[in-house]
């Protein structure tokens, strides 16, 4: 299993996008994708893709932001939207960095960014791969017990170690002992950031019209969505449900799908070998 902790030389900038700063390190040189990391409480790109950044960028200029909302970028999304809001500042940041196209690469919140990106503007995205998106199937079942988990982080008491650590071990990943201390400690700091505390960026939906929106299986776009796209799915997710895989992969036209044995919710980090050359081969054109 990889266990990289050390990354490359990252350059780090925080551009202006639509009177907002988005955060970005970047490294490597190549054909460019753009990691989108996933929505829970302390999260942040760099960190939730730090098993992969490495080799991503022996072919590519990897390009990993803060999403809006999170960590070093500014904070507040648009609650009635946040799929959209999410994809809107990402495009204003490939806007910035001059880049008309990108692979794109989004676990979870981010592969809900990286989906509705691509359904308004197919033409900027690439090549796209997915790792247990949000959004999919959404109206069509109760949220799982690992979702209601991290819809629950900022209510009732109020965010706590013990929670995320419950959330992380209980329902993020499949094998527990596979996250050390070390990453749950640096998530719950960043997660008491007030600005967050006072206004989460993922939120359960304030109306019917925000969750009808935000489930892409109800959006006539998929089915002519262009973008060849690679669905990672780990077989043990308890936080979006495997069955959404076959939901996607079946209205995607170009799409290739892989549920992953032995897995969770968080594909890139568990079994970073395997999305590693699985990735790297799909950007390339290789499969």
């Amino acid at each position: 299993m990889t266990t990289h902790t050390e990354l490359p030389p990252m350059r780090e900038s925080r551009l202006d996008v639509a009177g907002k700063k988005i955060f970005v390190a970047e490294t490597g040189d190549g054909p460019p994708v753009v990691l989108l990391h996933g929505g829970g409480p302390g999260a942040s790109g760099v960190s939730n893709y730090s098993r992969n950044i490495e080799e991503l960028a022996k072919e590519h200029r990897v390009i990993v932001p803060d999403l809006p909302g999170y960590s070093r970028s500014s904070k507040g999304i648009d609650p009635a939207d946040p799929f959209g809001s999410l994809a809107a500042g990402i495009r204003g940041l490939l806007d910035e960095l001059g880049l008309d196209k990108a692979h794109l690469v989004g676990n979870s919140y981010g592969g809900a960014c990286a989906l509705r990106l691509a359904l308004d503007t197919p033409d900027r995205v690439d090549r796209m791969v997915l790792m247990g998106p949000g959004g999919i199937g959404t109206t069509r079942a109760l949220p799982t017990p690992g979702l209601n988990s991290l819809l629950n982080y900022y209510t009732g008491d109020g965010p706590s170690r013990l929670k995320l650590e419950k959330f992380i071990r209980q329902y993020l990943v499949f094998n527990a002992a596979d996250v050390p201390d070390s990453v749950i400690d640096a998530r719950y700091r960043d997660s008491l950031d007030p600005e967050v505390v006072a206004n989460p960026p993922l939120r359960r939906p304030k109306s019917l019209r925000a969750l009808w929106r935000m489930d892409f299986t109800r959006d006539a776009r998929l089915s002519r969505l262009p973008v060849p796209t690679l669905v990672l799915w780990g077989a043990d997710d308890k936080v979006n449900r495997p069955s959404g895989a076959r939901m996607l992969a079946d209205r995607l036209p170009n799409c290739d799908l892989y549920m992953v044995a032995n897995t969770g919710h968080w594909v890139q980090f568990e079994r970073a070998d395997l999305f590693n050359r699985l990735c790297a081969d799909f950007l390339a054109g290789r499969r």
